[in-house]
């Protein structure tokens, strides 16, 4: 197969919004175009953009004697990083210390509670925009926080809520769905 400079890409937020929420059981669209119904758009996040990251495990079975007759997966995990910079957004605040933990508008008096509550699972989609003009959605259906990392408060930086999502597996055994499709043959995103 020959090179293909083409094949090369960078991604790029979506415009108007490119990490979305919605509770669990909301249904995750299957391709790029599908308007998103149910889910809260989650803002700007920070120049790094978004990691994905796969940890996989997997262990040798030996026979008697030495020879390697056997390779076993014993650990998996497909996470997800990013860094919101709407520290000012309730939305944000209930992904950063939970929904129940969140009550009241940044208007009237906002209040957040911060405790040990376990994080409820949610719907996920992120949407970017590859070279090309080509749009690719990514979708966790049943994604948590399992990490926040640091909130550092410092003149001239924003604040920014690091998060580490863990894709869990949905009821087919997939942690998450990626779509891609050229701009051009998908409609508007």
């Amino acid at each position: 197969m020959a090179n293909t400079k083409a094949n090369v890409t960078v991604g790029k937020p979506a415009i108007g919004g490119s990490v979305h929420r919605a509770a669990i059981g909301t249904t995750p669209p299957t391709d790029v175009s599908t308007a998103l119904t149910g889910f809260v758009d989650l803002g700007y996040i920070s120049e790094d953009g978004v990691t994905n990251s796969y940890d996989r495990t997997n262990e040798k079975i030996k026979a008697w004697g030495g020879d390697d007759v056997l390779e076993v997966s014993t650990d998996f995990s497909d996470t997800w990083k990013m860094t919101f910079i709407e520290a000012l957004n309730p939305e944000v605040l209930k992904v950063v210390f939970g929904d129940g933990n969140v009550s009241g508008a940044l208007a009237t008096g906002l209040s957040v509670q911060a405790n040990d509550d376990v994080y409820a699972e949610a719907v996920w989609v992120i949407d970017m925009i590859l070279s090309g003009n080509t749009l690719k959605r990514v979708v966790l259906p049943a994604a948590q926080v399992s990490e926040i990392g640091d909130i550092v408060y410092v003149d001239g930086e924003p604040v920014g809520y690091e998060v580490t999502l863990r894709a869990n597996k949905d009821s087919s055994g997939n942690n998450h769905y990626e779509y891609l499709k050229t701009a051009s043959s998908s409609g508007s995103n």
